[in-house]
């Protein structure tokens, strides 16, 4: 943080008196990572230039996905991993804003909590990192056998759909800690896969070996990935005002109509869905969205392609609605029934 008065929410935010508002100070809430403290930094300065007469805190805490550095995502179950926390606070009155990655967002956010603004989208694919003292180029060369980092569920299954003959290990913690496990000279990774816009941001760009996508290495990316949501309560007429010219148009569109297709089938972080979209090159308002729904093991999957012209959030969240109703007609709801009930029986 620069400017800002970076402070350990858990210690310090009981403190935070009435007087913030008559002082025209901003309270901003955000994880302790040192990604999730550049995102929101890039969120404070927007803020800053924008309204540079009021004063910003940012309240720094750890939430329960960053205590628990063991368990596998998909074991925990809790849509709201990464926001529980903070979320509290919010609708306290404790905070004025929270920074979010999009992607860690449940689709369904407290009644009393609402998205004041999407910024603009960073690279959204996900990036193959190889170890350094490995010669391979691309996922495509991987040997039979190589591990693949991942604490995904929806990278894991689209990988062992195009890719069966690789293996999988859970790796957990931030990304520095990551890539220490996997450069690490008796280290068991072949290689990971992480999102290619957290790379970045930690100026790690030069460590992706390969983006992947639809068409390099048959990747689709987590629904709102690369983009930042900043989470307000409610009616807050005020935080509004301040975030209503910084939200990026085409991004928020983009990652509405990926929203709602998400939330219409009922996943989260621990269900393999995945998607892509983008603006129509010579035809700016029509989306084209590609989605697809895999089994755990990558042996189902249904896919589907749709393009729509998208103006309003409205549209956008229809959008999403109808893409979900045709994964469904073509079995996505079966593969992802077959997903709850086999969680439901393990966790029995």
């Amino acid at each position: 943080m620069t400017s800002a008065q970076v402070i350990q929410a858990e210690s310090s935010i009981q403190t935070r008196q009435d007087s913030d508002l008559a002082k025209n100070v901003v309270n901003i809430g955000s994880r302790k990572s040192v990604l999730a403290l550049i995102q929101t930094d890039i969120v404070h300065h927007a803020l800053e230039a924008a309204w540079p007469k009021l004063e910003y805190k940012i309240h720094a805490m750890s939430t329960m996905g960053d205590k628990n550095q063991v368990t596998p995502l998909h074991d925990f179950g809790a849509k709201s991993l990464w926001t529980y926390e903070l979320e509290g606070l919010l609708i306290e009155g404790k905070l004025d804003l929270i920074v979010h990655s999009l992607k860690d967002m449940p689709t369904q956010l407290p009644p009393s909590c609402t998205i004041g603004a999407i910024f603009k989208r960073e690279d959204p694919q996900d990036a193959l990192v190889v170890k350094p003292t490995l010669p391979y180029k691309s996922i495509a060369e991987l040997p039979p056998g190589s591990i693949v980092g991942t604490s995904s569920v929806r990278r894991s299954a689209q990988v062992a759909r195009k890719y069966p003959h690789l293996k999988f290990k859970d790796v957990r913690g931030n990304v520095g800690t990551r890539l220490s496990k996997l450069d690490a000279q008796d280290g068991e990774y072949t290689c990971l896969i992480l999102a290619a816009a957290g790379l970045k941001r930690l100026d790690l760009g030069h460590r992706i070996t390969q983006l992947l996508d639809s068409r390099n290495g048959g990747l689709l990316h987590a629904v709102g990935q690369g983009a930042l949501g900043v989470e307000i309560r409610e009616g807050d007429e005020r935080t509004t005002g301040l975030l209503a010219k910084l939200s990026h148009r085409p991004t928020t569109l983009a990652c509405l109509a990926e929203r709602s297709l998400m939330r219409t089938l009922e996943g989260g972080c621990s269900v393999p869905i995945g998607v892509e979209t983008g603006w129509k090159e010579g035809h700016g308002h029509v989306l084209i969205m590609r989605a697809i729904v895999v089994s755990l093991d990558g042996k189902e999957a249904v896919e589907a392609e749709m393009e729509l012209e998208v103006d309003t959030d409205e549209q956008a969240d229809e959008y999403g609605r109808t893409m979900a109703k045709r994964l469904v007609d073509k079995g996505a709801g079966e593969i992802l029934r077959k997903i709850t009930l086999n969680r439901a029986i393990v966790n029995a």
